[in-house]
């Protein structure tokens, strides 16, 4: 019997659809994209209605002559790529090349009979038994809109791309690069280091009041109004003043309200939100989360085969199925409650604009819990999918109910009632949703003021005794740097990209240096800011936000059929050519910008001039390329050049027997050879400890994605690491050779043992 042939993306997703569909059926996977544009050249025939020339991927022809194997011995071809803008371009490509195969005519069957391959499109939003089966049985054609879709904006990426970034090279160094989203991204950081700059912190004050009743507890109260306005204090002498009447007051409780309050649930994930919650709670960057979820999505293996654990992860829906919605319901009232379930399953409404091509991200089905799988999955996998089930289930309970009270307290003095302070409190009636799940906030977010825990039960018009009052000094505080959480709801907002871009966004953007993360927050390098300063000025329409999200409606026009994707491109190209041979002439050359200096050259006394390098500015002999002597320097608040200190060490070079000295490049400081460019030895600054398996320094380190890790310097001959900073003490409880420095926002800075057995904290 001929078998037909299933063909997905992935090999993971291959095998839990072969679980599934029996000995009837192959299933082969594409390993991702088969085809793509040339990497050595544009590829794109900008004279002709932008017309693509592909070419199979490098190391791809084996995959593809495998899929063109299979296909020449069955009927019938399932393209059962994932359901979006890229699946469909893969099943498109994969579509063509196995059509190639079939133009040399039709082929015969063993007894004689003319056969021919017939190819459709499968859909799987979720990978399970059922959902796979009814996909099978209701096959639809190849998405025409959709593919094309996707082939506007890789020729849209490739030409911004393939014609700014040879700019770049001629003016500013080569290997840059630019990029139609990315470079987006860049100038949203760079603007918002450039507000933190230019902000001036403004002084204000607040005044906090501890009040007694008739009965307890004690409350506190904040002073909120002067003669029926909000009050303003700006300074402490303005501070003090309100404090001499308010000391001297007399105080009634003026009024009293009582409210119930309550807290919705939210819905479940679409894929922006859920990389907001994954940084905000477990603190994974985009690119770990939507791997992670991948992995669910395709298949975990749970003993028995692989089974699908979640929804198709890249969707801007909230929408979900009445089964899934059913079941979501039974299991509420089993393990929460009956009181817990609303009457009416709990609906929400798409945001404006939202394709909703799939379902919310949500779990695959009641069977699978995270207690009834945390076996089967590492400890990433099993947080990750933790959350993404409790928001799920979460979403279907009632509302939180609170009562809350509200004391309004009029200070009286000589006669006048101008102030009036006000305390809250809140008392949880009914948790409901919260119970299973509540939504976090960003640092930056505003937060409802403090509350009281509860307030006494008095009565309205009684009197009060102040027991104490603080006056508080506060300065205003510049807007935060974007975290990933911030910048990919920055990025939605704005129109930029789409959810399954702002993860490889993010990636680029720190891979390219154009800005790096410390602490969790994104910062313009000099590079970043000198390219993006150049791009703006130049291409000012590309770099604009408001154009670029207006692209990418118009890409979503193509996929709904509204508009053809050759006279998307050609608007945009027109322009876009216009600018290009302006940029051409006109952008500032920093390779051959020199500015000269008073300063002298130590080696050979001539001046001194400021070059534009990698990493920022830097000072240049003039006699180069005779004379390679470099320094580093600072500009003061008025703009005056300061050279930085030659810092030197007793460090010897081990190559030469010169002094080193110590220079800061783009992973921090370094010792380097003081005979550079002679002698170009480098060598990493230790911590102050040594390593526990082999005694030598341990250094600081950063990895291939970035994050910051401590080492052996002996590596790769020790690989001691510890990806937290070890401290040159000894434990006093166990004795281990080091402690670590940990951070974490609730408790700040920690010092706990390396020794994971021992519970030594300070």
């Amino acid at each position: 019997m001929t078998k037909e042939l299933i063909i997905v993306e992935s090999p993971t997703k291959a095998k839990s659809i072969k679980k599934y569909v029996g000995s009837r059926y192959q299933v082969k996977a594409s390993v991702g994209h088969i085809k793509d544009l040339p990497v050595s050249k544009l590829g794109v025939d900008v004279t002709n209605d932008f017309e693509p020339t592909y070419q199979i991927i490098k190391g791809k022809k084996k995959v593809v002559d495998d899929i063109i194997k299979a296909a020449e011995g069955t009927t019938m071809v399932y393209l059962a790529t994932d359901p979006d803008r890229e699946g469909e371009a893969i099943a498109w490509h994969i579509s063509e090349e196995i059509g190639a195969m079939a133009k040399g005519g039709a082929k015969k069957s063993p007894k004689g009979k003319k056969t021919k391959v017939a190819v459709c499109r499968v859909l799987f939003h979720e990978i399970t038994p059922k959902a796979v089966k009814a996909a099978i049985e209701k096959p639809v054609e190849l998405d025409k809109n959709l593919y094309e879709a996707q082939q506007a904006r890789r020729i849209l990426d490739r030409l911004v791309g393939y014609k700014i970034s040879p700019i770049l090279w001629n003016k500013v160094q080569r290997g840059l690069s630019a990029g139609r989203v990315q470079s987006v991204a860049v100038r949203i950081i760079c603007e918002r280091e450039a507000e933190i700059r230019k902000f001036v912190p403004k002084e204000y004050w607040s005044i906090v009041t501890r009040f007694e009743g008739s009965i307890p507890p004690p409350f506190e109260a904040k002073l909120i109004e002067k003669a029926g306005k909000k009050i303003e204090i700006s300074n402490k002498q303005e501070a003090s003043a309100v404090l001499e009447v308010l000391r001297k007051a007399d105080y009634s409780l003026e009024k009293i309200t009582r409210q119930e309050r309550k807290r919705h649930p939210v819905p479940p994930f679409t894929t922006s939100k859920l990389q907001q919650e994954a940084a905000r709670k477990l603190g994974f960057s985009a690119k770990k989360t939507m791997l992670l979820a991948q992995q669910l999505y395709e298949g975990i293996d749970l003993g028995d085969g692989p089974v699908g654990l979640i929804t198709y992860m890249r969707t801007d829906s909230v929408r979900v199925s009445n089964e899934a919605i059913a079941w979501a319901r039974e299991y509420v009232t089993e393990k929460y409650g009956k009181e817990t379930l609303p009457d009416q399953p709990n609906f929400y409404k798409n945001k404006r604009g939202a394709q909703d091509a799939h379902e919310a991200i949500r779990p695959t089905g009641i069977g699978h819990s995270p207690e009834d799988v945390k076996e089967y999955l590492d400890k990433d996998q099993l947080r990750l999918f933790d959350l993404i089930w409790k928001r799920f289930i979460a979403s279907q309970m009632n509302s939180a109910v609170y009562d809350q009270t509200i004391f309004d307290v009029r200070a009286l003095s000589g006669g006048k009632n101008e102030f009036l302070l006000r305390a809250s409190g809140q008392v949880m009636k009914f948790a409901g949703f919260m119970s299973v799940y509540m939504e976090g906030i960003d640092e930056e977010a505003e937060k409802d003021e403090e509350e009281n825990p509860a307030l006494p039960l008095l009565n309205e018009g009684e009197k009060l005794k102040l027991s104490k009052i603080d006056p508080n000094q506060h300065f205003t505080q510049p807007p935060p740097r974007f975290t990933e959480a911030s910048l990919v709801k920055e990025l939605e907002e704005q129109g930029i990209g789409r959810p399954s871009t702002y993860a490889s966004i993010m990636s680029t953007i720190q891979d390219k240096e154009y800005v790096k993360k410390d602490q969790g927050r994104f910062f313009p390098t000099k590079l970043g800011e000198m390219v993006n300063e150049l791009l703006v000025a130049n291409f000012p329409e590309i770099l604009d936000v408001k154009f670029t999200a207006q692209m990418e409606e118009e890409l979503d026009d193509v996929e709904e059929g509204r508009r053809k994707w050759t006279d998307a491109l050609q608007d945009f190209y027109k322009p876009f050519s216009t600018t290009l041979k302006r940029a051409e002439k006109e952008m500032v050359n920093l390779k051959k910008q020199t500015i000269d200096t008073e300063f002298k050259c130590d080696k050979c006394g001539q001046k001194m001039v400021i070059k534009w390098g990698r990493h920022g500015e830097f000072l240049a002999c003039s006699g180069y390329p005779a004379c390679k002597t470099t320094r580093e320097f600072s500009r003061g608040t008025n703009g005056e050049i300061v050279l930085k200190k030659i810092e030197t060490t007793t460090e010897v070079c081990e190559k030469c027997g010169a002094p080193m000295t110590i220079k800061r490049g783009r992973f921090g400081k370094f010792l380097a050879c003081t005979k550079y460019p002679e002698c170009k030895s480098t060598k990493a600054i230790g911590i102050g400890v040594k390593c526990p398996l082999c005694g030598k320094d341990v250094i600081s380190r950063r990895g291939r994605g970035g994050r910051s890790f401590y080492g052996c310097s002996g590596y790769p001959d020790c690989k001691f690491i510890s990806w937290y900073k070890p401290i040159n003490e000894k434990c006093p409880k166990c004795g281990a050779e080091f402690l670590v420095e940990k951070f974490s926002k609730k408790e700040g800075v920690r010092v706990t043992c390396s020794n994971k057995e021992c519970e030594f904290k300070k």
